[in-house]
C-alpha cells in the first residue's frame, strides 16, 4: 500500500509539472491573431529586454533578435503577409497587419495596445520627431510622436483623411507643414501641403504615379514620379525632369547628412518586372539628376543611407555597393550574400537591407541567413542561421 501509495503520488506530480510546462509554452508566444486583441504577457511569459532588436518577418510570424549578437530571443506567430518599420523610438518597431498597423515593442518582445485599425495599411515615415503613418484602404493619414509610445497606450496626435482612399504616403516636416499624397485607387496625380492648423498651402499635380518619398538635408522632400521626382523645398513644389517620357523612381531613400537624394530608375512601362541596373541620384539644390550605372540589378528592399549620408545599394550579385553620392563613384564593395534573382511577386522574400547607425544589416532568405557588417571598414560582425527564410527586415530606430 505504502509503495501503490507513493507511485500514485509521483504519477500526480509528474502530470502537475507537464501541464504547467504546457501552460508555460503556450504562454510563450504571442496572439495567433492579427485582428485579435493583444494578449497579456504571464509572469511566467516574461522575456529579459532585448538590446537594439532587430524584427524580420517570416511566412506565419516574425522573428525578434538581438541587435549585436543576432541571437534570436523570441519568435512570435502571425499569420499572414507583414510588414515591418521602425516606429521611430528604441523600442518600438510598427507592423502592418491585415486589420491595420500594431505597435511591437520589440525589446520587451511584446504587442502593445496601440492600434490604427483599417484597410490596407501603407507607408511608415519617421522624420522630425514624428511618425506618420499612411492607411491605403481609407486614405487615412496619422501623425503622432514616437514617445507616447512609451506606455504602451494609443498615441494621441494629428489626423487627416484624404479626399480619395489611394496608395499614398505622408510626411510632417518640423514646421508643421504635412506633405501628403494626391489621387484614387486608379490614379495618383501629385501632392498637397497642409499648414499646421489643416490649411491648404501649395499643391502639385505634376507628378504622375507618385510613390514613395525621402528627406534630405534642410528639410527638402522628394516624390518619386513615374517622370522625374517631385520636391517641396521652401514652401514651393519644383519638378526633377529625368529623360524620357517614361523614368519611374518610385523608391527613395534620403539622408539629413546629404542635399542628395538616392532612388531607382525604371523606364520600361509594359514590364511584368524590370530590373534596372542604373539607379538615380537627385541633387535637391540643383533639381538634377544624375544616372550611375552599377552593372548589377537590385530590388525596392535594396536601397538604404549610411551614416554619413553614403549611398546605398544592394545588388542581385550579393554586393553592398557604398556610393559618394556627390560623385556617383562605388567607394567600396562589400561582399554580403550570394548571387539572387528578384521574384515577380512583391511579397516574395529576397535579401533585404536595413541600415542602423554605422551597421547593416542583410538577409540571404534562401540560405535563412541574416549577416551584420561594419559600414566604415566593410567587414562582417556576425551571421545567424534561422528556423524559416525571412522576408522584411527592420528593427527599432531612435530619432531622425
Amino acid at each position: 500500500m505504502i509503495r501503490s501509495t507513493r507511485a500514485r503520488a509521483l504519477i500526480g506530480t509528474a502530470l502537475a509539472l507537464a501541464t504547467a510546462m504546457a501552460l508555460t509554452a503556450c504562454g510563450g508566444g504571442d496572439d495567433a491573431s492579427s485582428d485579435a486583441e493583444p494578449k497579456k504577457q504571464t509572469k511566467s511569459s516574461e522575456a529579459a529586454a532585448v538590446k537594439n532588436p532587430i524584427v524580420a518577418s517570416y511566412d506565419g510570424g516574425l522573428y525578434v533578435l538581438d541587435g549585436e549578437t543576432l541571437k534570436l530571443a523570441r519568435t512570435i506567430e502571425l499569420p499572414g503577409f507583414n510588414r515591418v518599420n521602425p516606429a521611430g523610438d528604441e523600442d518600438h518597431v510598427v507592423i502592418s497587419t491585415d486589420s491595420g498597423f500594431r505597435v511591437f515593442d520589440a525589446a520587451r518582445q511584446e504587442f502593445t495596445d496601440a492600434e490604427f485599425k483599417g484597410a490596407k495599411p501603407g507607408h511608415v515615415v519617421r522624420h522630425g520627431g514624428k511618425t506618420v503613418l499612411f492607411t491605403d484602404g481609407t486614405g487615412e493619414v496619422n501623425v503622432f510622436d514616437p514617445a507616447d509610445l512609451a506606455d504602451g497606450k494609443q498615441p494621441e496626435g494629428r489626423h487627416y483623411t484624404s479626399a480619395e482612399p489611394h496608395h499614398g504616403v505622408a510626411i510632417e516636416l518640423p514646421n508643421g507643414e504635412l506633405v501628403t499624397t494626391l489621387g484614387t485607387e486608379e490614379k495618383r496625380t501629385g501632392a498637397l501641403v497642409l499648414d499646421k492648423d489643416g490649411k491648404e498651402i501649395a499643391r502639385s499635380e505634376d507628378c504622375p504615379g507618385v510613390h514613395g518619398e525621402a528627406a534630405a538635408k534642410d528639410e527638402v522632400i522628394g516624390l518619386g514620379c513615374e517622370d522625374g521626382v517631385l520636391l517641396y523645398k521652401d514652401g514651393e513644389f519644383t519638378k526633377v525632369d529625368a529623360p524620357g517620357d517614361y523614368a519611374r523612381t518610385g523608391n527613395q531613400a534620403g539622408s539629413d547628412a546629404s542635399p542628395i537624394l538616392l532612388g531607382d530608375y525604371k523606364t520600361d512601362p509594359e514590364a511584368e518586372l524590370e530590373r534596372p541596373t542604373r539607379i538615380s541620384l537627385i541633387d535637391t539644390r540643383t533639381a538634377k539628376m544624375k544616372l550611375v550605372d552599377l552593372g548589377t540589378s537590385y530590388s525596392f528592399r535594396s536601397l538604404a543611407r549610411g551614416p554619413h549620408g553614403e549611398a546605398l545599394v544592394l545588388g542581385t550579385n550579393g554586393v553592398l555597393h557604398v556610393i559618394d553620392p556627390e560623385t556617383g563613384k562605388v567607394e567600396r564593395r562589400i561582399d554580403a550574400v550570394g548571387d539572387w534573382t528578384e521574384p515577380l511577386d512583391w511579397q516574395q522574400p529576397r535579401p533585404t537591407l536595413f541600415v542602423r547607425e554605422h551597421t547593416a544589416y542583410v538577409s540571404d532568405p534562401g540560405k535563412r541567413q541574416l549577416h551584420s557588417f561594419d559600414l566604415d571598414s566593410g567587414e562582417k560582425l556576425t551571421s545567424v542561421t534561422l528556423p524559416k527564410g525571412t522576408n522584411e527586415l527592420s528593427g527599432t530606430v531612435a530619432g531622425h
